[in-house]
């Protein structure tokens, strides 16, 4: 089991930037495949960004590409959102998740989800 702690969010201005980070529990968390997805009011949860577990593989969603950036830090069981040129569209609760040896850009294929952190981008 991990248990995953999203940080970061807040109220930025169109333009600006924020960095999200998840914190994760336990000895495992190089074995996870880790995402970020997130929820705008009214609407389902969405693909942002995934990460392999070496890190070397990364995936976007077409909306944040070039814009948002992933990673990790195996040695301090931490992954990354980082978030430039931020529209108001991206606003939302952005959540983190963790699949077990693989990576995934779908929502059921992560098994665990941190609780989300709210960004909203004032126009």
């Amino acid at each position: 089991q991990v248990q995953l702690v999203e940080s970061g969010g807040g109220l930025v201005q169109a333009g600006g930037s924020l960095r999200l980070s998840c914190a994760a529990s336990g000895r495992t968390f190089g074995r996870y495949g880790m995402g970020w997805f997130r929820q705008a009011p009214g609407k389902e949860r969405e693909f942002v960004a995934a990460i392999n577990r070496s890190g070397d593989s990364t995936y976007y969603a077409d909306s944040v590409k070039g814009r948002f950036t992933v990673s990790r830090d195996n040695a301090k069981n931490t992954v990354y959102l980082q978030m430039n040129s931020l529209k108001p569209e991206d606003t939302a609760v952005y959540y983190c998740a963790a699949a077990w040896l693989r990576v995934e850009t779908t929502i059921a294929g992560y098994s665990h989800w941190g609780q989300g952190t709210q960004v909203t981008v004032s126009s």
